[in-house]
């Protein structure tokens, strides 16, 4: 069986490594081969890209445009390629505006099964992504149990194949404590800070989270800071929260052993104030309840809550249908109200504990690993003899 796989940036080598290893477990390694466009992980797992993934990593409307000819190169590049290769199918991870036009291609000039890997938050906004995708995409593996549904009613065959952070490793209570006893937090109630992972968000949510900080800690200057930095972002956090209360304690995410350490502050915190994101789910792997807050600039503001279908963003709300999470985006995300919010779940943190533990329930904690039950979808979908061996 021949697979084709593209991915075009590092959540979607993940996701693809995974898929790789579901495979195998399905299938003898003799009746398997890779070949397509990946990251480290997937070329670590044994497949050749044809071309380097960072070529197409790219995000932004601005940088899409300053880059369009050499990315539409790229497109047609990997859609020829598939159509060489002639693969059993070919599965897209993600990154869409790049997948989805290769799979345009590859339909237009084959009867090549498509995947593609991650469904579009139409749920969200703008639902009529779905119509457009099933014109040339076959089926679709989904990240979050409510998905299938919107992708089946524009004509896809659509499956829910689990989270990959029901897989992503948690600390345990010895690492937890070790980070306390490192850090000299001792039995000081900890609150996690994170301004979120790129440039624009710790601008803008900088000063927010600061003057948020300083109400709090006027209250409970007994609470400890714990700011987990995100690699690109290390030196920028280092500077807005240079004027935070409390001398927070912030964590390199660029250094060694950046990783484990970042999963200990999560599992020692008591609760956390974030950024709006897969944090999220993070936190609620690690069972620590938390408060969201998420700004934009003027226009974006204008525009994104008149397309917005739900009333709420954050997925631990979204997949355990409950709003036990508070969250303040956009015009509310006031420093006032985002205070109030963080001592009030100081008081009371159990107040998430049932809605954390079912969003990681849903989300497949305890099954089939994702990367497997993607692969048995993918399978037990083709027609022939690869559907039996599902």
């Amino acid at each position: 069986m021949r697979v084709f796989l593209i991915a075009g940036e590092p959540s979607g080598d993940k996701l693809g490594a995974a898929l790789m290893a579901g495979f195998r477990a399905l299938l003898p390694e003799t009746e398997i081969e890779f070949i397509g466009v990946g990251g480290p992980r997937m070329e670590e797992a044994g497949l050749a890209s044809i071309f380097p993934m960072d070529e197409i990593s790219v995000m932004g409307v601005a940088e899409i445009l300053k880059q369009y000819g050499a990315l539409k190169a790229r497109v047609v590049e990997a859609a020829e390629a598939v159509v060489t290769a002639q693969p059993d199918v070919l599965i897209t991870i993600d990154l869409p505006e790049f997948c989805l036009r290769v799979a345009k291609i590859v339909k237009s000039k084959s009867d090549i099964r498509t995947v593609h890997y991650v469904a579009p938050t139409v749920w969200a906004w703008r639902p009529g992504r779905a119509a457009k995708m099933a014109r040339h995409i076959d089926q679709v593996l989904a990240l979050l149990p409510f998905e299938p549904p919107y992708m089946q009613a524009a004509g896809m065959e659509c499956d829910f194949v689990g989270h990959p952070v029901v897989t992503d490793p948690v600390a345990s209570d010895a690492e937890a404590a070790a980070f306390r006893q490192k850090h000299g937090l001792g039995d000081a109630p900890c609150l996690l800070v994170l301004p979120g992972s790129r440039r624009s968000e710790v601008s803008r949510l900088g000063p927010v989270f600061g003057e948020t900080l300083r109400l709090i800690c006027a209250q409970r200057p007994d609470l400890r800071l714990v700011v987990p930095a995100a690699g690109p972002v290390v030196a920028l956090v280092r500077e807005v929260s240079a004027d935070w209360p409390g001398a927070p304690i912030l964590l390199d995410g660029a250094s060694d052993g950046a990783q484990p350490e970042k999963r200990a502050a999560f599992r020692a915190a008591d609760l956390a104030l974030a950024a709006s994101g897969t944090v999220a789910l993070e936190l609620a792997a690690a069972n620590t309840p938390m408060v969201i807050a998420y700004d934009m600039g003027w226009l974006s503001r204008q525009i994104i809550p008149r397309l917005l279908r739900i009333d709420t963003v954050n997925l631990v709300n979204l997949v355990s249908d409950t709003r036990a999470v508070p969250e303040f985006i956009g015009k509310h995300c006031i420093p006032d109200d985002i205070a109030r919010a963080v001592l009030a779940l100081a008081k009371a943190p159990e107040t998430q504990t049932a809605a954390m533990r079912l969003t990681m329930e849903r989300l497949g904690l305890g099954a089939e690993p994702p990367g497997e039950r993607a692969a048995g979808a993918v399978l037990a979908r083709l027609p022939g003899p690869a559907q039996t061996q599902a």
